[in-house]
């Protein structure tokens, strides 16, 4: 038969006092009495047969006896914590805070969320749009889709989408006096430029796709300019010029016919879409829940 344990009560008021070495710090900490504690630890040093700390001039030592089990004991009650966190989540209602790049949120993810919510009602979403990467410990971001690299050490990375970079316009820019069939046809529309992505550095302007695609005699000064990138598709929408766009940010509107891609050329960047988490919520039911879920949306790294 397994060993008949002591009082949690004791054990709990023993690991309290070994780590303040104090009993009034302990009590405190409790919520009982500084007598309270002393009588626990009475009771459990006298059904262990052996003393677990002695008091000298003031102050409080641990024993030989008492420093043999407390790393264990400790463990213990971090264990039992985080059992009965995990147990807590199936009896209310989670909140999952998500630091996503504004406009992925705003062009993919926020239209999608309906299909994470019908198989985890339980689980509620927090959208915090942002461009920059989350301290997670300290800021209280569960999980971030960041756009980047993919190189942050220390956390989990999957990559959800590669940057290939199209242009895209609206469909009636396909036909009339100046139609779109090959990039140089471009020197005959309005430019949609993205003024800056602070942090992205290397993100390919106009200047830089056009190069890549031979076409050096087109001048990309003028045009209309955006500092957020669903600004220039909205408006590419509308049909006042052409977006450079990537697959993560335009595939509905393509699918819906609002968009088309006006040329097969297209430039592939270091750049990407990522799902980043800490490695130390890879146990937690609603982060992991979370991230299968969008893991399936997407399937493999989506290019073109």
């Amino acid at each position: 038969m397994p060993e008949r344990l002591p009082s949690l009560n004791a054990l709990r008021a023993f690991e309290a006092v070994a780590r303040h070495l104090s009993f009034s710090k302990a009590a405190e900490e409790l919520h009982v009495s500084q007598a309270a504690v002393s009588q626990q630890i009475k009771a459990l040093e006298a059904g262990l047969g052996a003393p677990l700390l002695r008091r000298a001039k003031r102050r409080v030592f641990l024993t030989d006896t008492g420093q043999s089990g407390l790393a264990d004991l400790r463990e213990s009650f971090d264990l039992m914590a985080r059992a009965v966190a995990l147990m807590r989540t199936d009896i209310r209602r989670q909140q999952l805070t998500i630091r996503v790049e504004p406009t992925f949120a705003a062009t993919w993810l926020v239209g999608r969320l309906d299909s994470f919510r019908d198989t985890n009602d339980g689980i509620d979403i927090l959208i915090d749009a942002s461009l920059d990467l989350p301290e997670f410990g300290r800021e209280g971001i569960d999980i971030a889709i960041h756009f980047g690299t993919g190189d942050y050490p220390g956390q989990n990375v999957r990559q959800l989408f590669r940057d290939v970079v199209f242009p895209v316009c609206s469909p009636d820019l396909l036909d009339g006096s100046h139609p779109l069939r090959e990039p140089k046809d471009l020197r005959h529309h309005t430019l949609l430029h993205i003024q800056s992505i602070p942090g992205y550095g290397e993100w390919p302007y106009w200047r830089a796709w056009l190069r890549a695609m031979g076409v050096r005699d087109i001048d990309v000064s003028g045009g209309m300019r955006f500092t957020e990138h669903s600004m220039a598709l909205q408006a590419a929408v509308a049909g006042e010029g052409v977006a450079l766009g990537t697959t993560a940010i335009v595939s509905d509107d393509v699918a819906s016919g609002r968009l088309v891609m006006p040329f097969q050329e297209h430039l592939e960047t270091k750049f990407g879409y990522y799902l980043v988490w800490p490695r130390n919520a890879a146990r937690r039911p609603d982060v992991s829940a979370f991230c299968d879920w969008i893991c399936a949306a997407v399937g493999e790294p989506q290019g073109r």
